[in-house]
């Protein structure tokens, strides 16, 4: 029996991944597509936003949410028994999608296609990196890079990597293609510079490409037929490093929590208002839908830092609770009650 191939898209916390996903499964080419998806937090956003998007290659029988916690870290107890769920099924898919929450190391994800159930039915046909190229050029993953690089000129033992560092490096290291997403929202000078600074932090060269809009053609991000499980020994991450000195590993250097308010009169007053709160609390990531009064479509907001885009996604179905729900994402001190309290003034 040949093999299934499973491309696994990973990414930093509004790289565009969901958009990517959402662009290919309209533009599959014929294949049948089953998408696995792994969610940080309480409210399942991203694939609510993608079973909207009504496309015929992945219907939402064929999507299947992980909202257990970070699938990196629930590999035997989450992913293992859906994929052989999934490999059980009558009508097997063409391709399995995977995409993993921004905060999931993929090597590990990646090591559970040699589990005996999985590797003689599915291989790794690849992984795609997707990086917000506007964040990176602005120099999200560290306080100041300048002065990090020049002290690590002078000083080889400095070590001034956050974890959120550590992660994008991880990421990068297990990628077979690397999609510099959101290059519109620079120059040419500033992609090269990206280029740069994302080759930098990697002793493997996979494949980049520029994309806007998360626009890849599907014959871009499928067909790599890499076979990425085989090939970890040359991906190790800081993860694995860190566990094989006997170092534990957790992501406890982030929180999430959901929440929930009610009617948004002035949806754009709200979302400008919005920026002030992230900006002040430093929250990394904010998504999900308001409810703005007479309007039958929920409003969907995703934020990246101060970049908040916003559109109606679809109609709110009979039965379901108008509401307005949002996912805040931050780094472990962030402080809960105050972002909530500042939200809840805002509406």
């Amino acid at each position: 029996m040949q093999k299934i191939p499973a491309t696994v898209i990973t990414g930093f916390l509004g790289a565009g991944k969901t958009t990517m996903i959402r662009n290919l499964l309209s533009n599959a080419g014929g294949r049948k597509i089953a998408l696995i998806i792994n969610e940080f937090g309480d409210l399942g956003v991203d694939g609510d936003v993608l079973k909207g998007c009504g496309a015929e290659a992945c219907t939402e029988d064929d999507i299947i949410e992980l909202t257990n916690g970070c699938i990196c870290c629930t590999v035997a107890d989450d992913f293992i028994p859906t994929m052989t769920k999934l490999l059980e099924r009558e009508n097997r898919p063409d391709h399995i999608v995977i995409e993993t929450s921004g905060l999931a190391l993929p090597q590990p994800l990646v090591a559970a296609f040699n589990w005996p159930d999985i590797r003689t039915q599915v291989t790794v046909d690849g992984v795609v990196t997707v990086v917000d190229s506007a964040a990176v050029a602005a120099g999200r993953f560290a306080d100041d890079h300048d002065k990090v690089d020049a002290a690590r000129v002078q000083d080889e033992s400095l070590d001034h990597e956050s974890p959120i560092e550590e992660l994008f490096e991880d990421q990068l290291t297990c990628a077979d293609l690397i999609v510099l997403n959101k290059s519109d929202l620079i120059d040419a000078a500033g992609l090269e510079s990206v280029k740069a600074e994302v080759a930098s932090r990697i002793a493997r060269k996979p494949t980049m490409i520029a994309a806007k809009n998360g626009d890849v053609p599907s014959a871009v991000l499928l067909g790599l037929g890499v076979g990425t499980e085989s090939d970890l020994e040359a991906r190790k991450s800081h993860h694995e490093l860190e566990h094989e000195s006997g170092e534990e590993h957790s992501h406890d250097e982030f929180d999430s929590f959901v929440v929930e308010l009610g009617p948004v009169a002035d949806p754009a007053g709200f979302v400008e208002k919005l920026k002030g709160v992230i900006a002040e609390h430093d929250i990394l990531r904010l998504k999900g839908f308001v409810d703005v009064p007479a309007k039958p479509m929920r409003l969907q907001i995703q934020a990246v830092g101060s970049r908040i885009d916003q559109y109606f996604d679809r109609a709110w179905t009979s039965g379901e609770p108008r509401a307005t729900r949002l996912v805040v994402i931050g780094l472990h001190d962030m402080d809960e009650a105050a972002v909530r309290d500042a939200i809840a003034a805002l509406a």
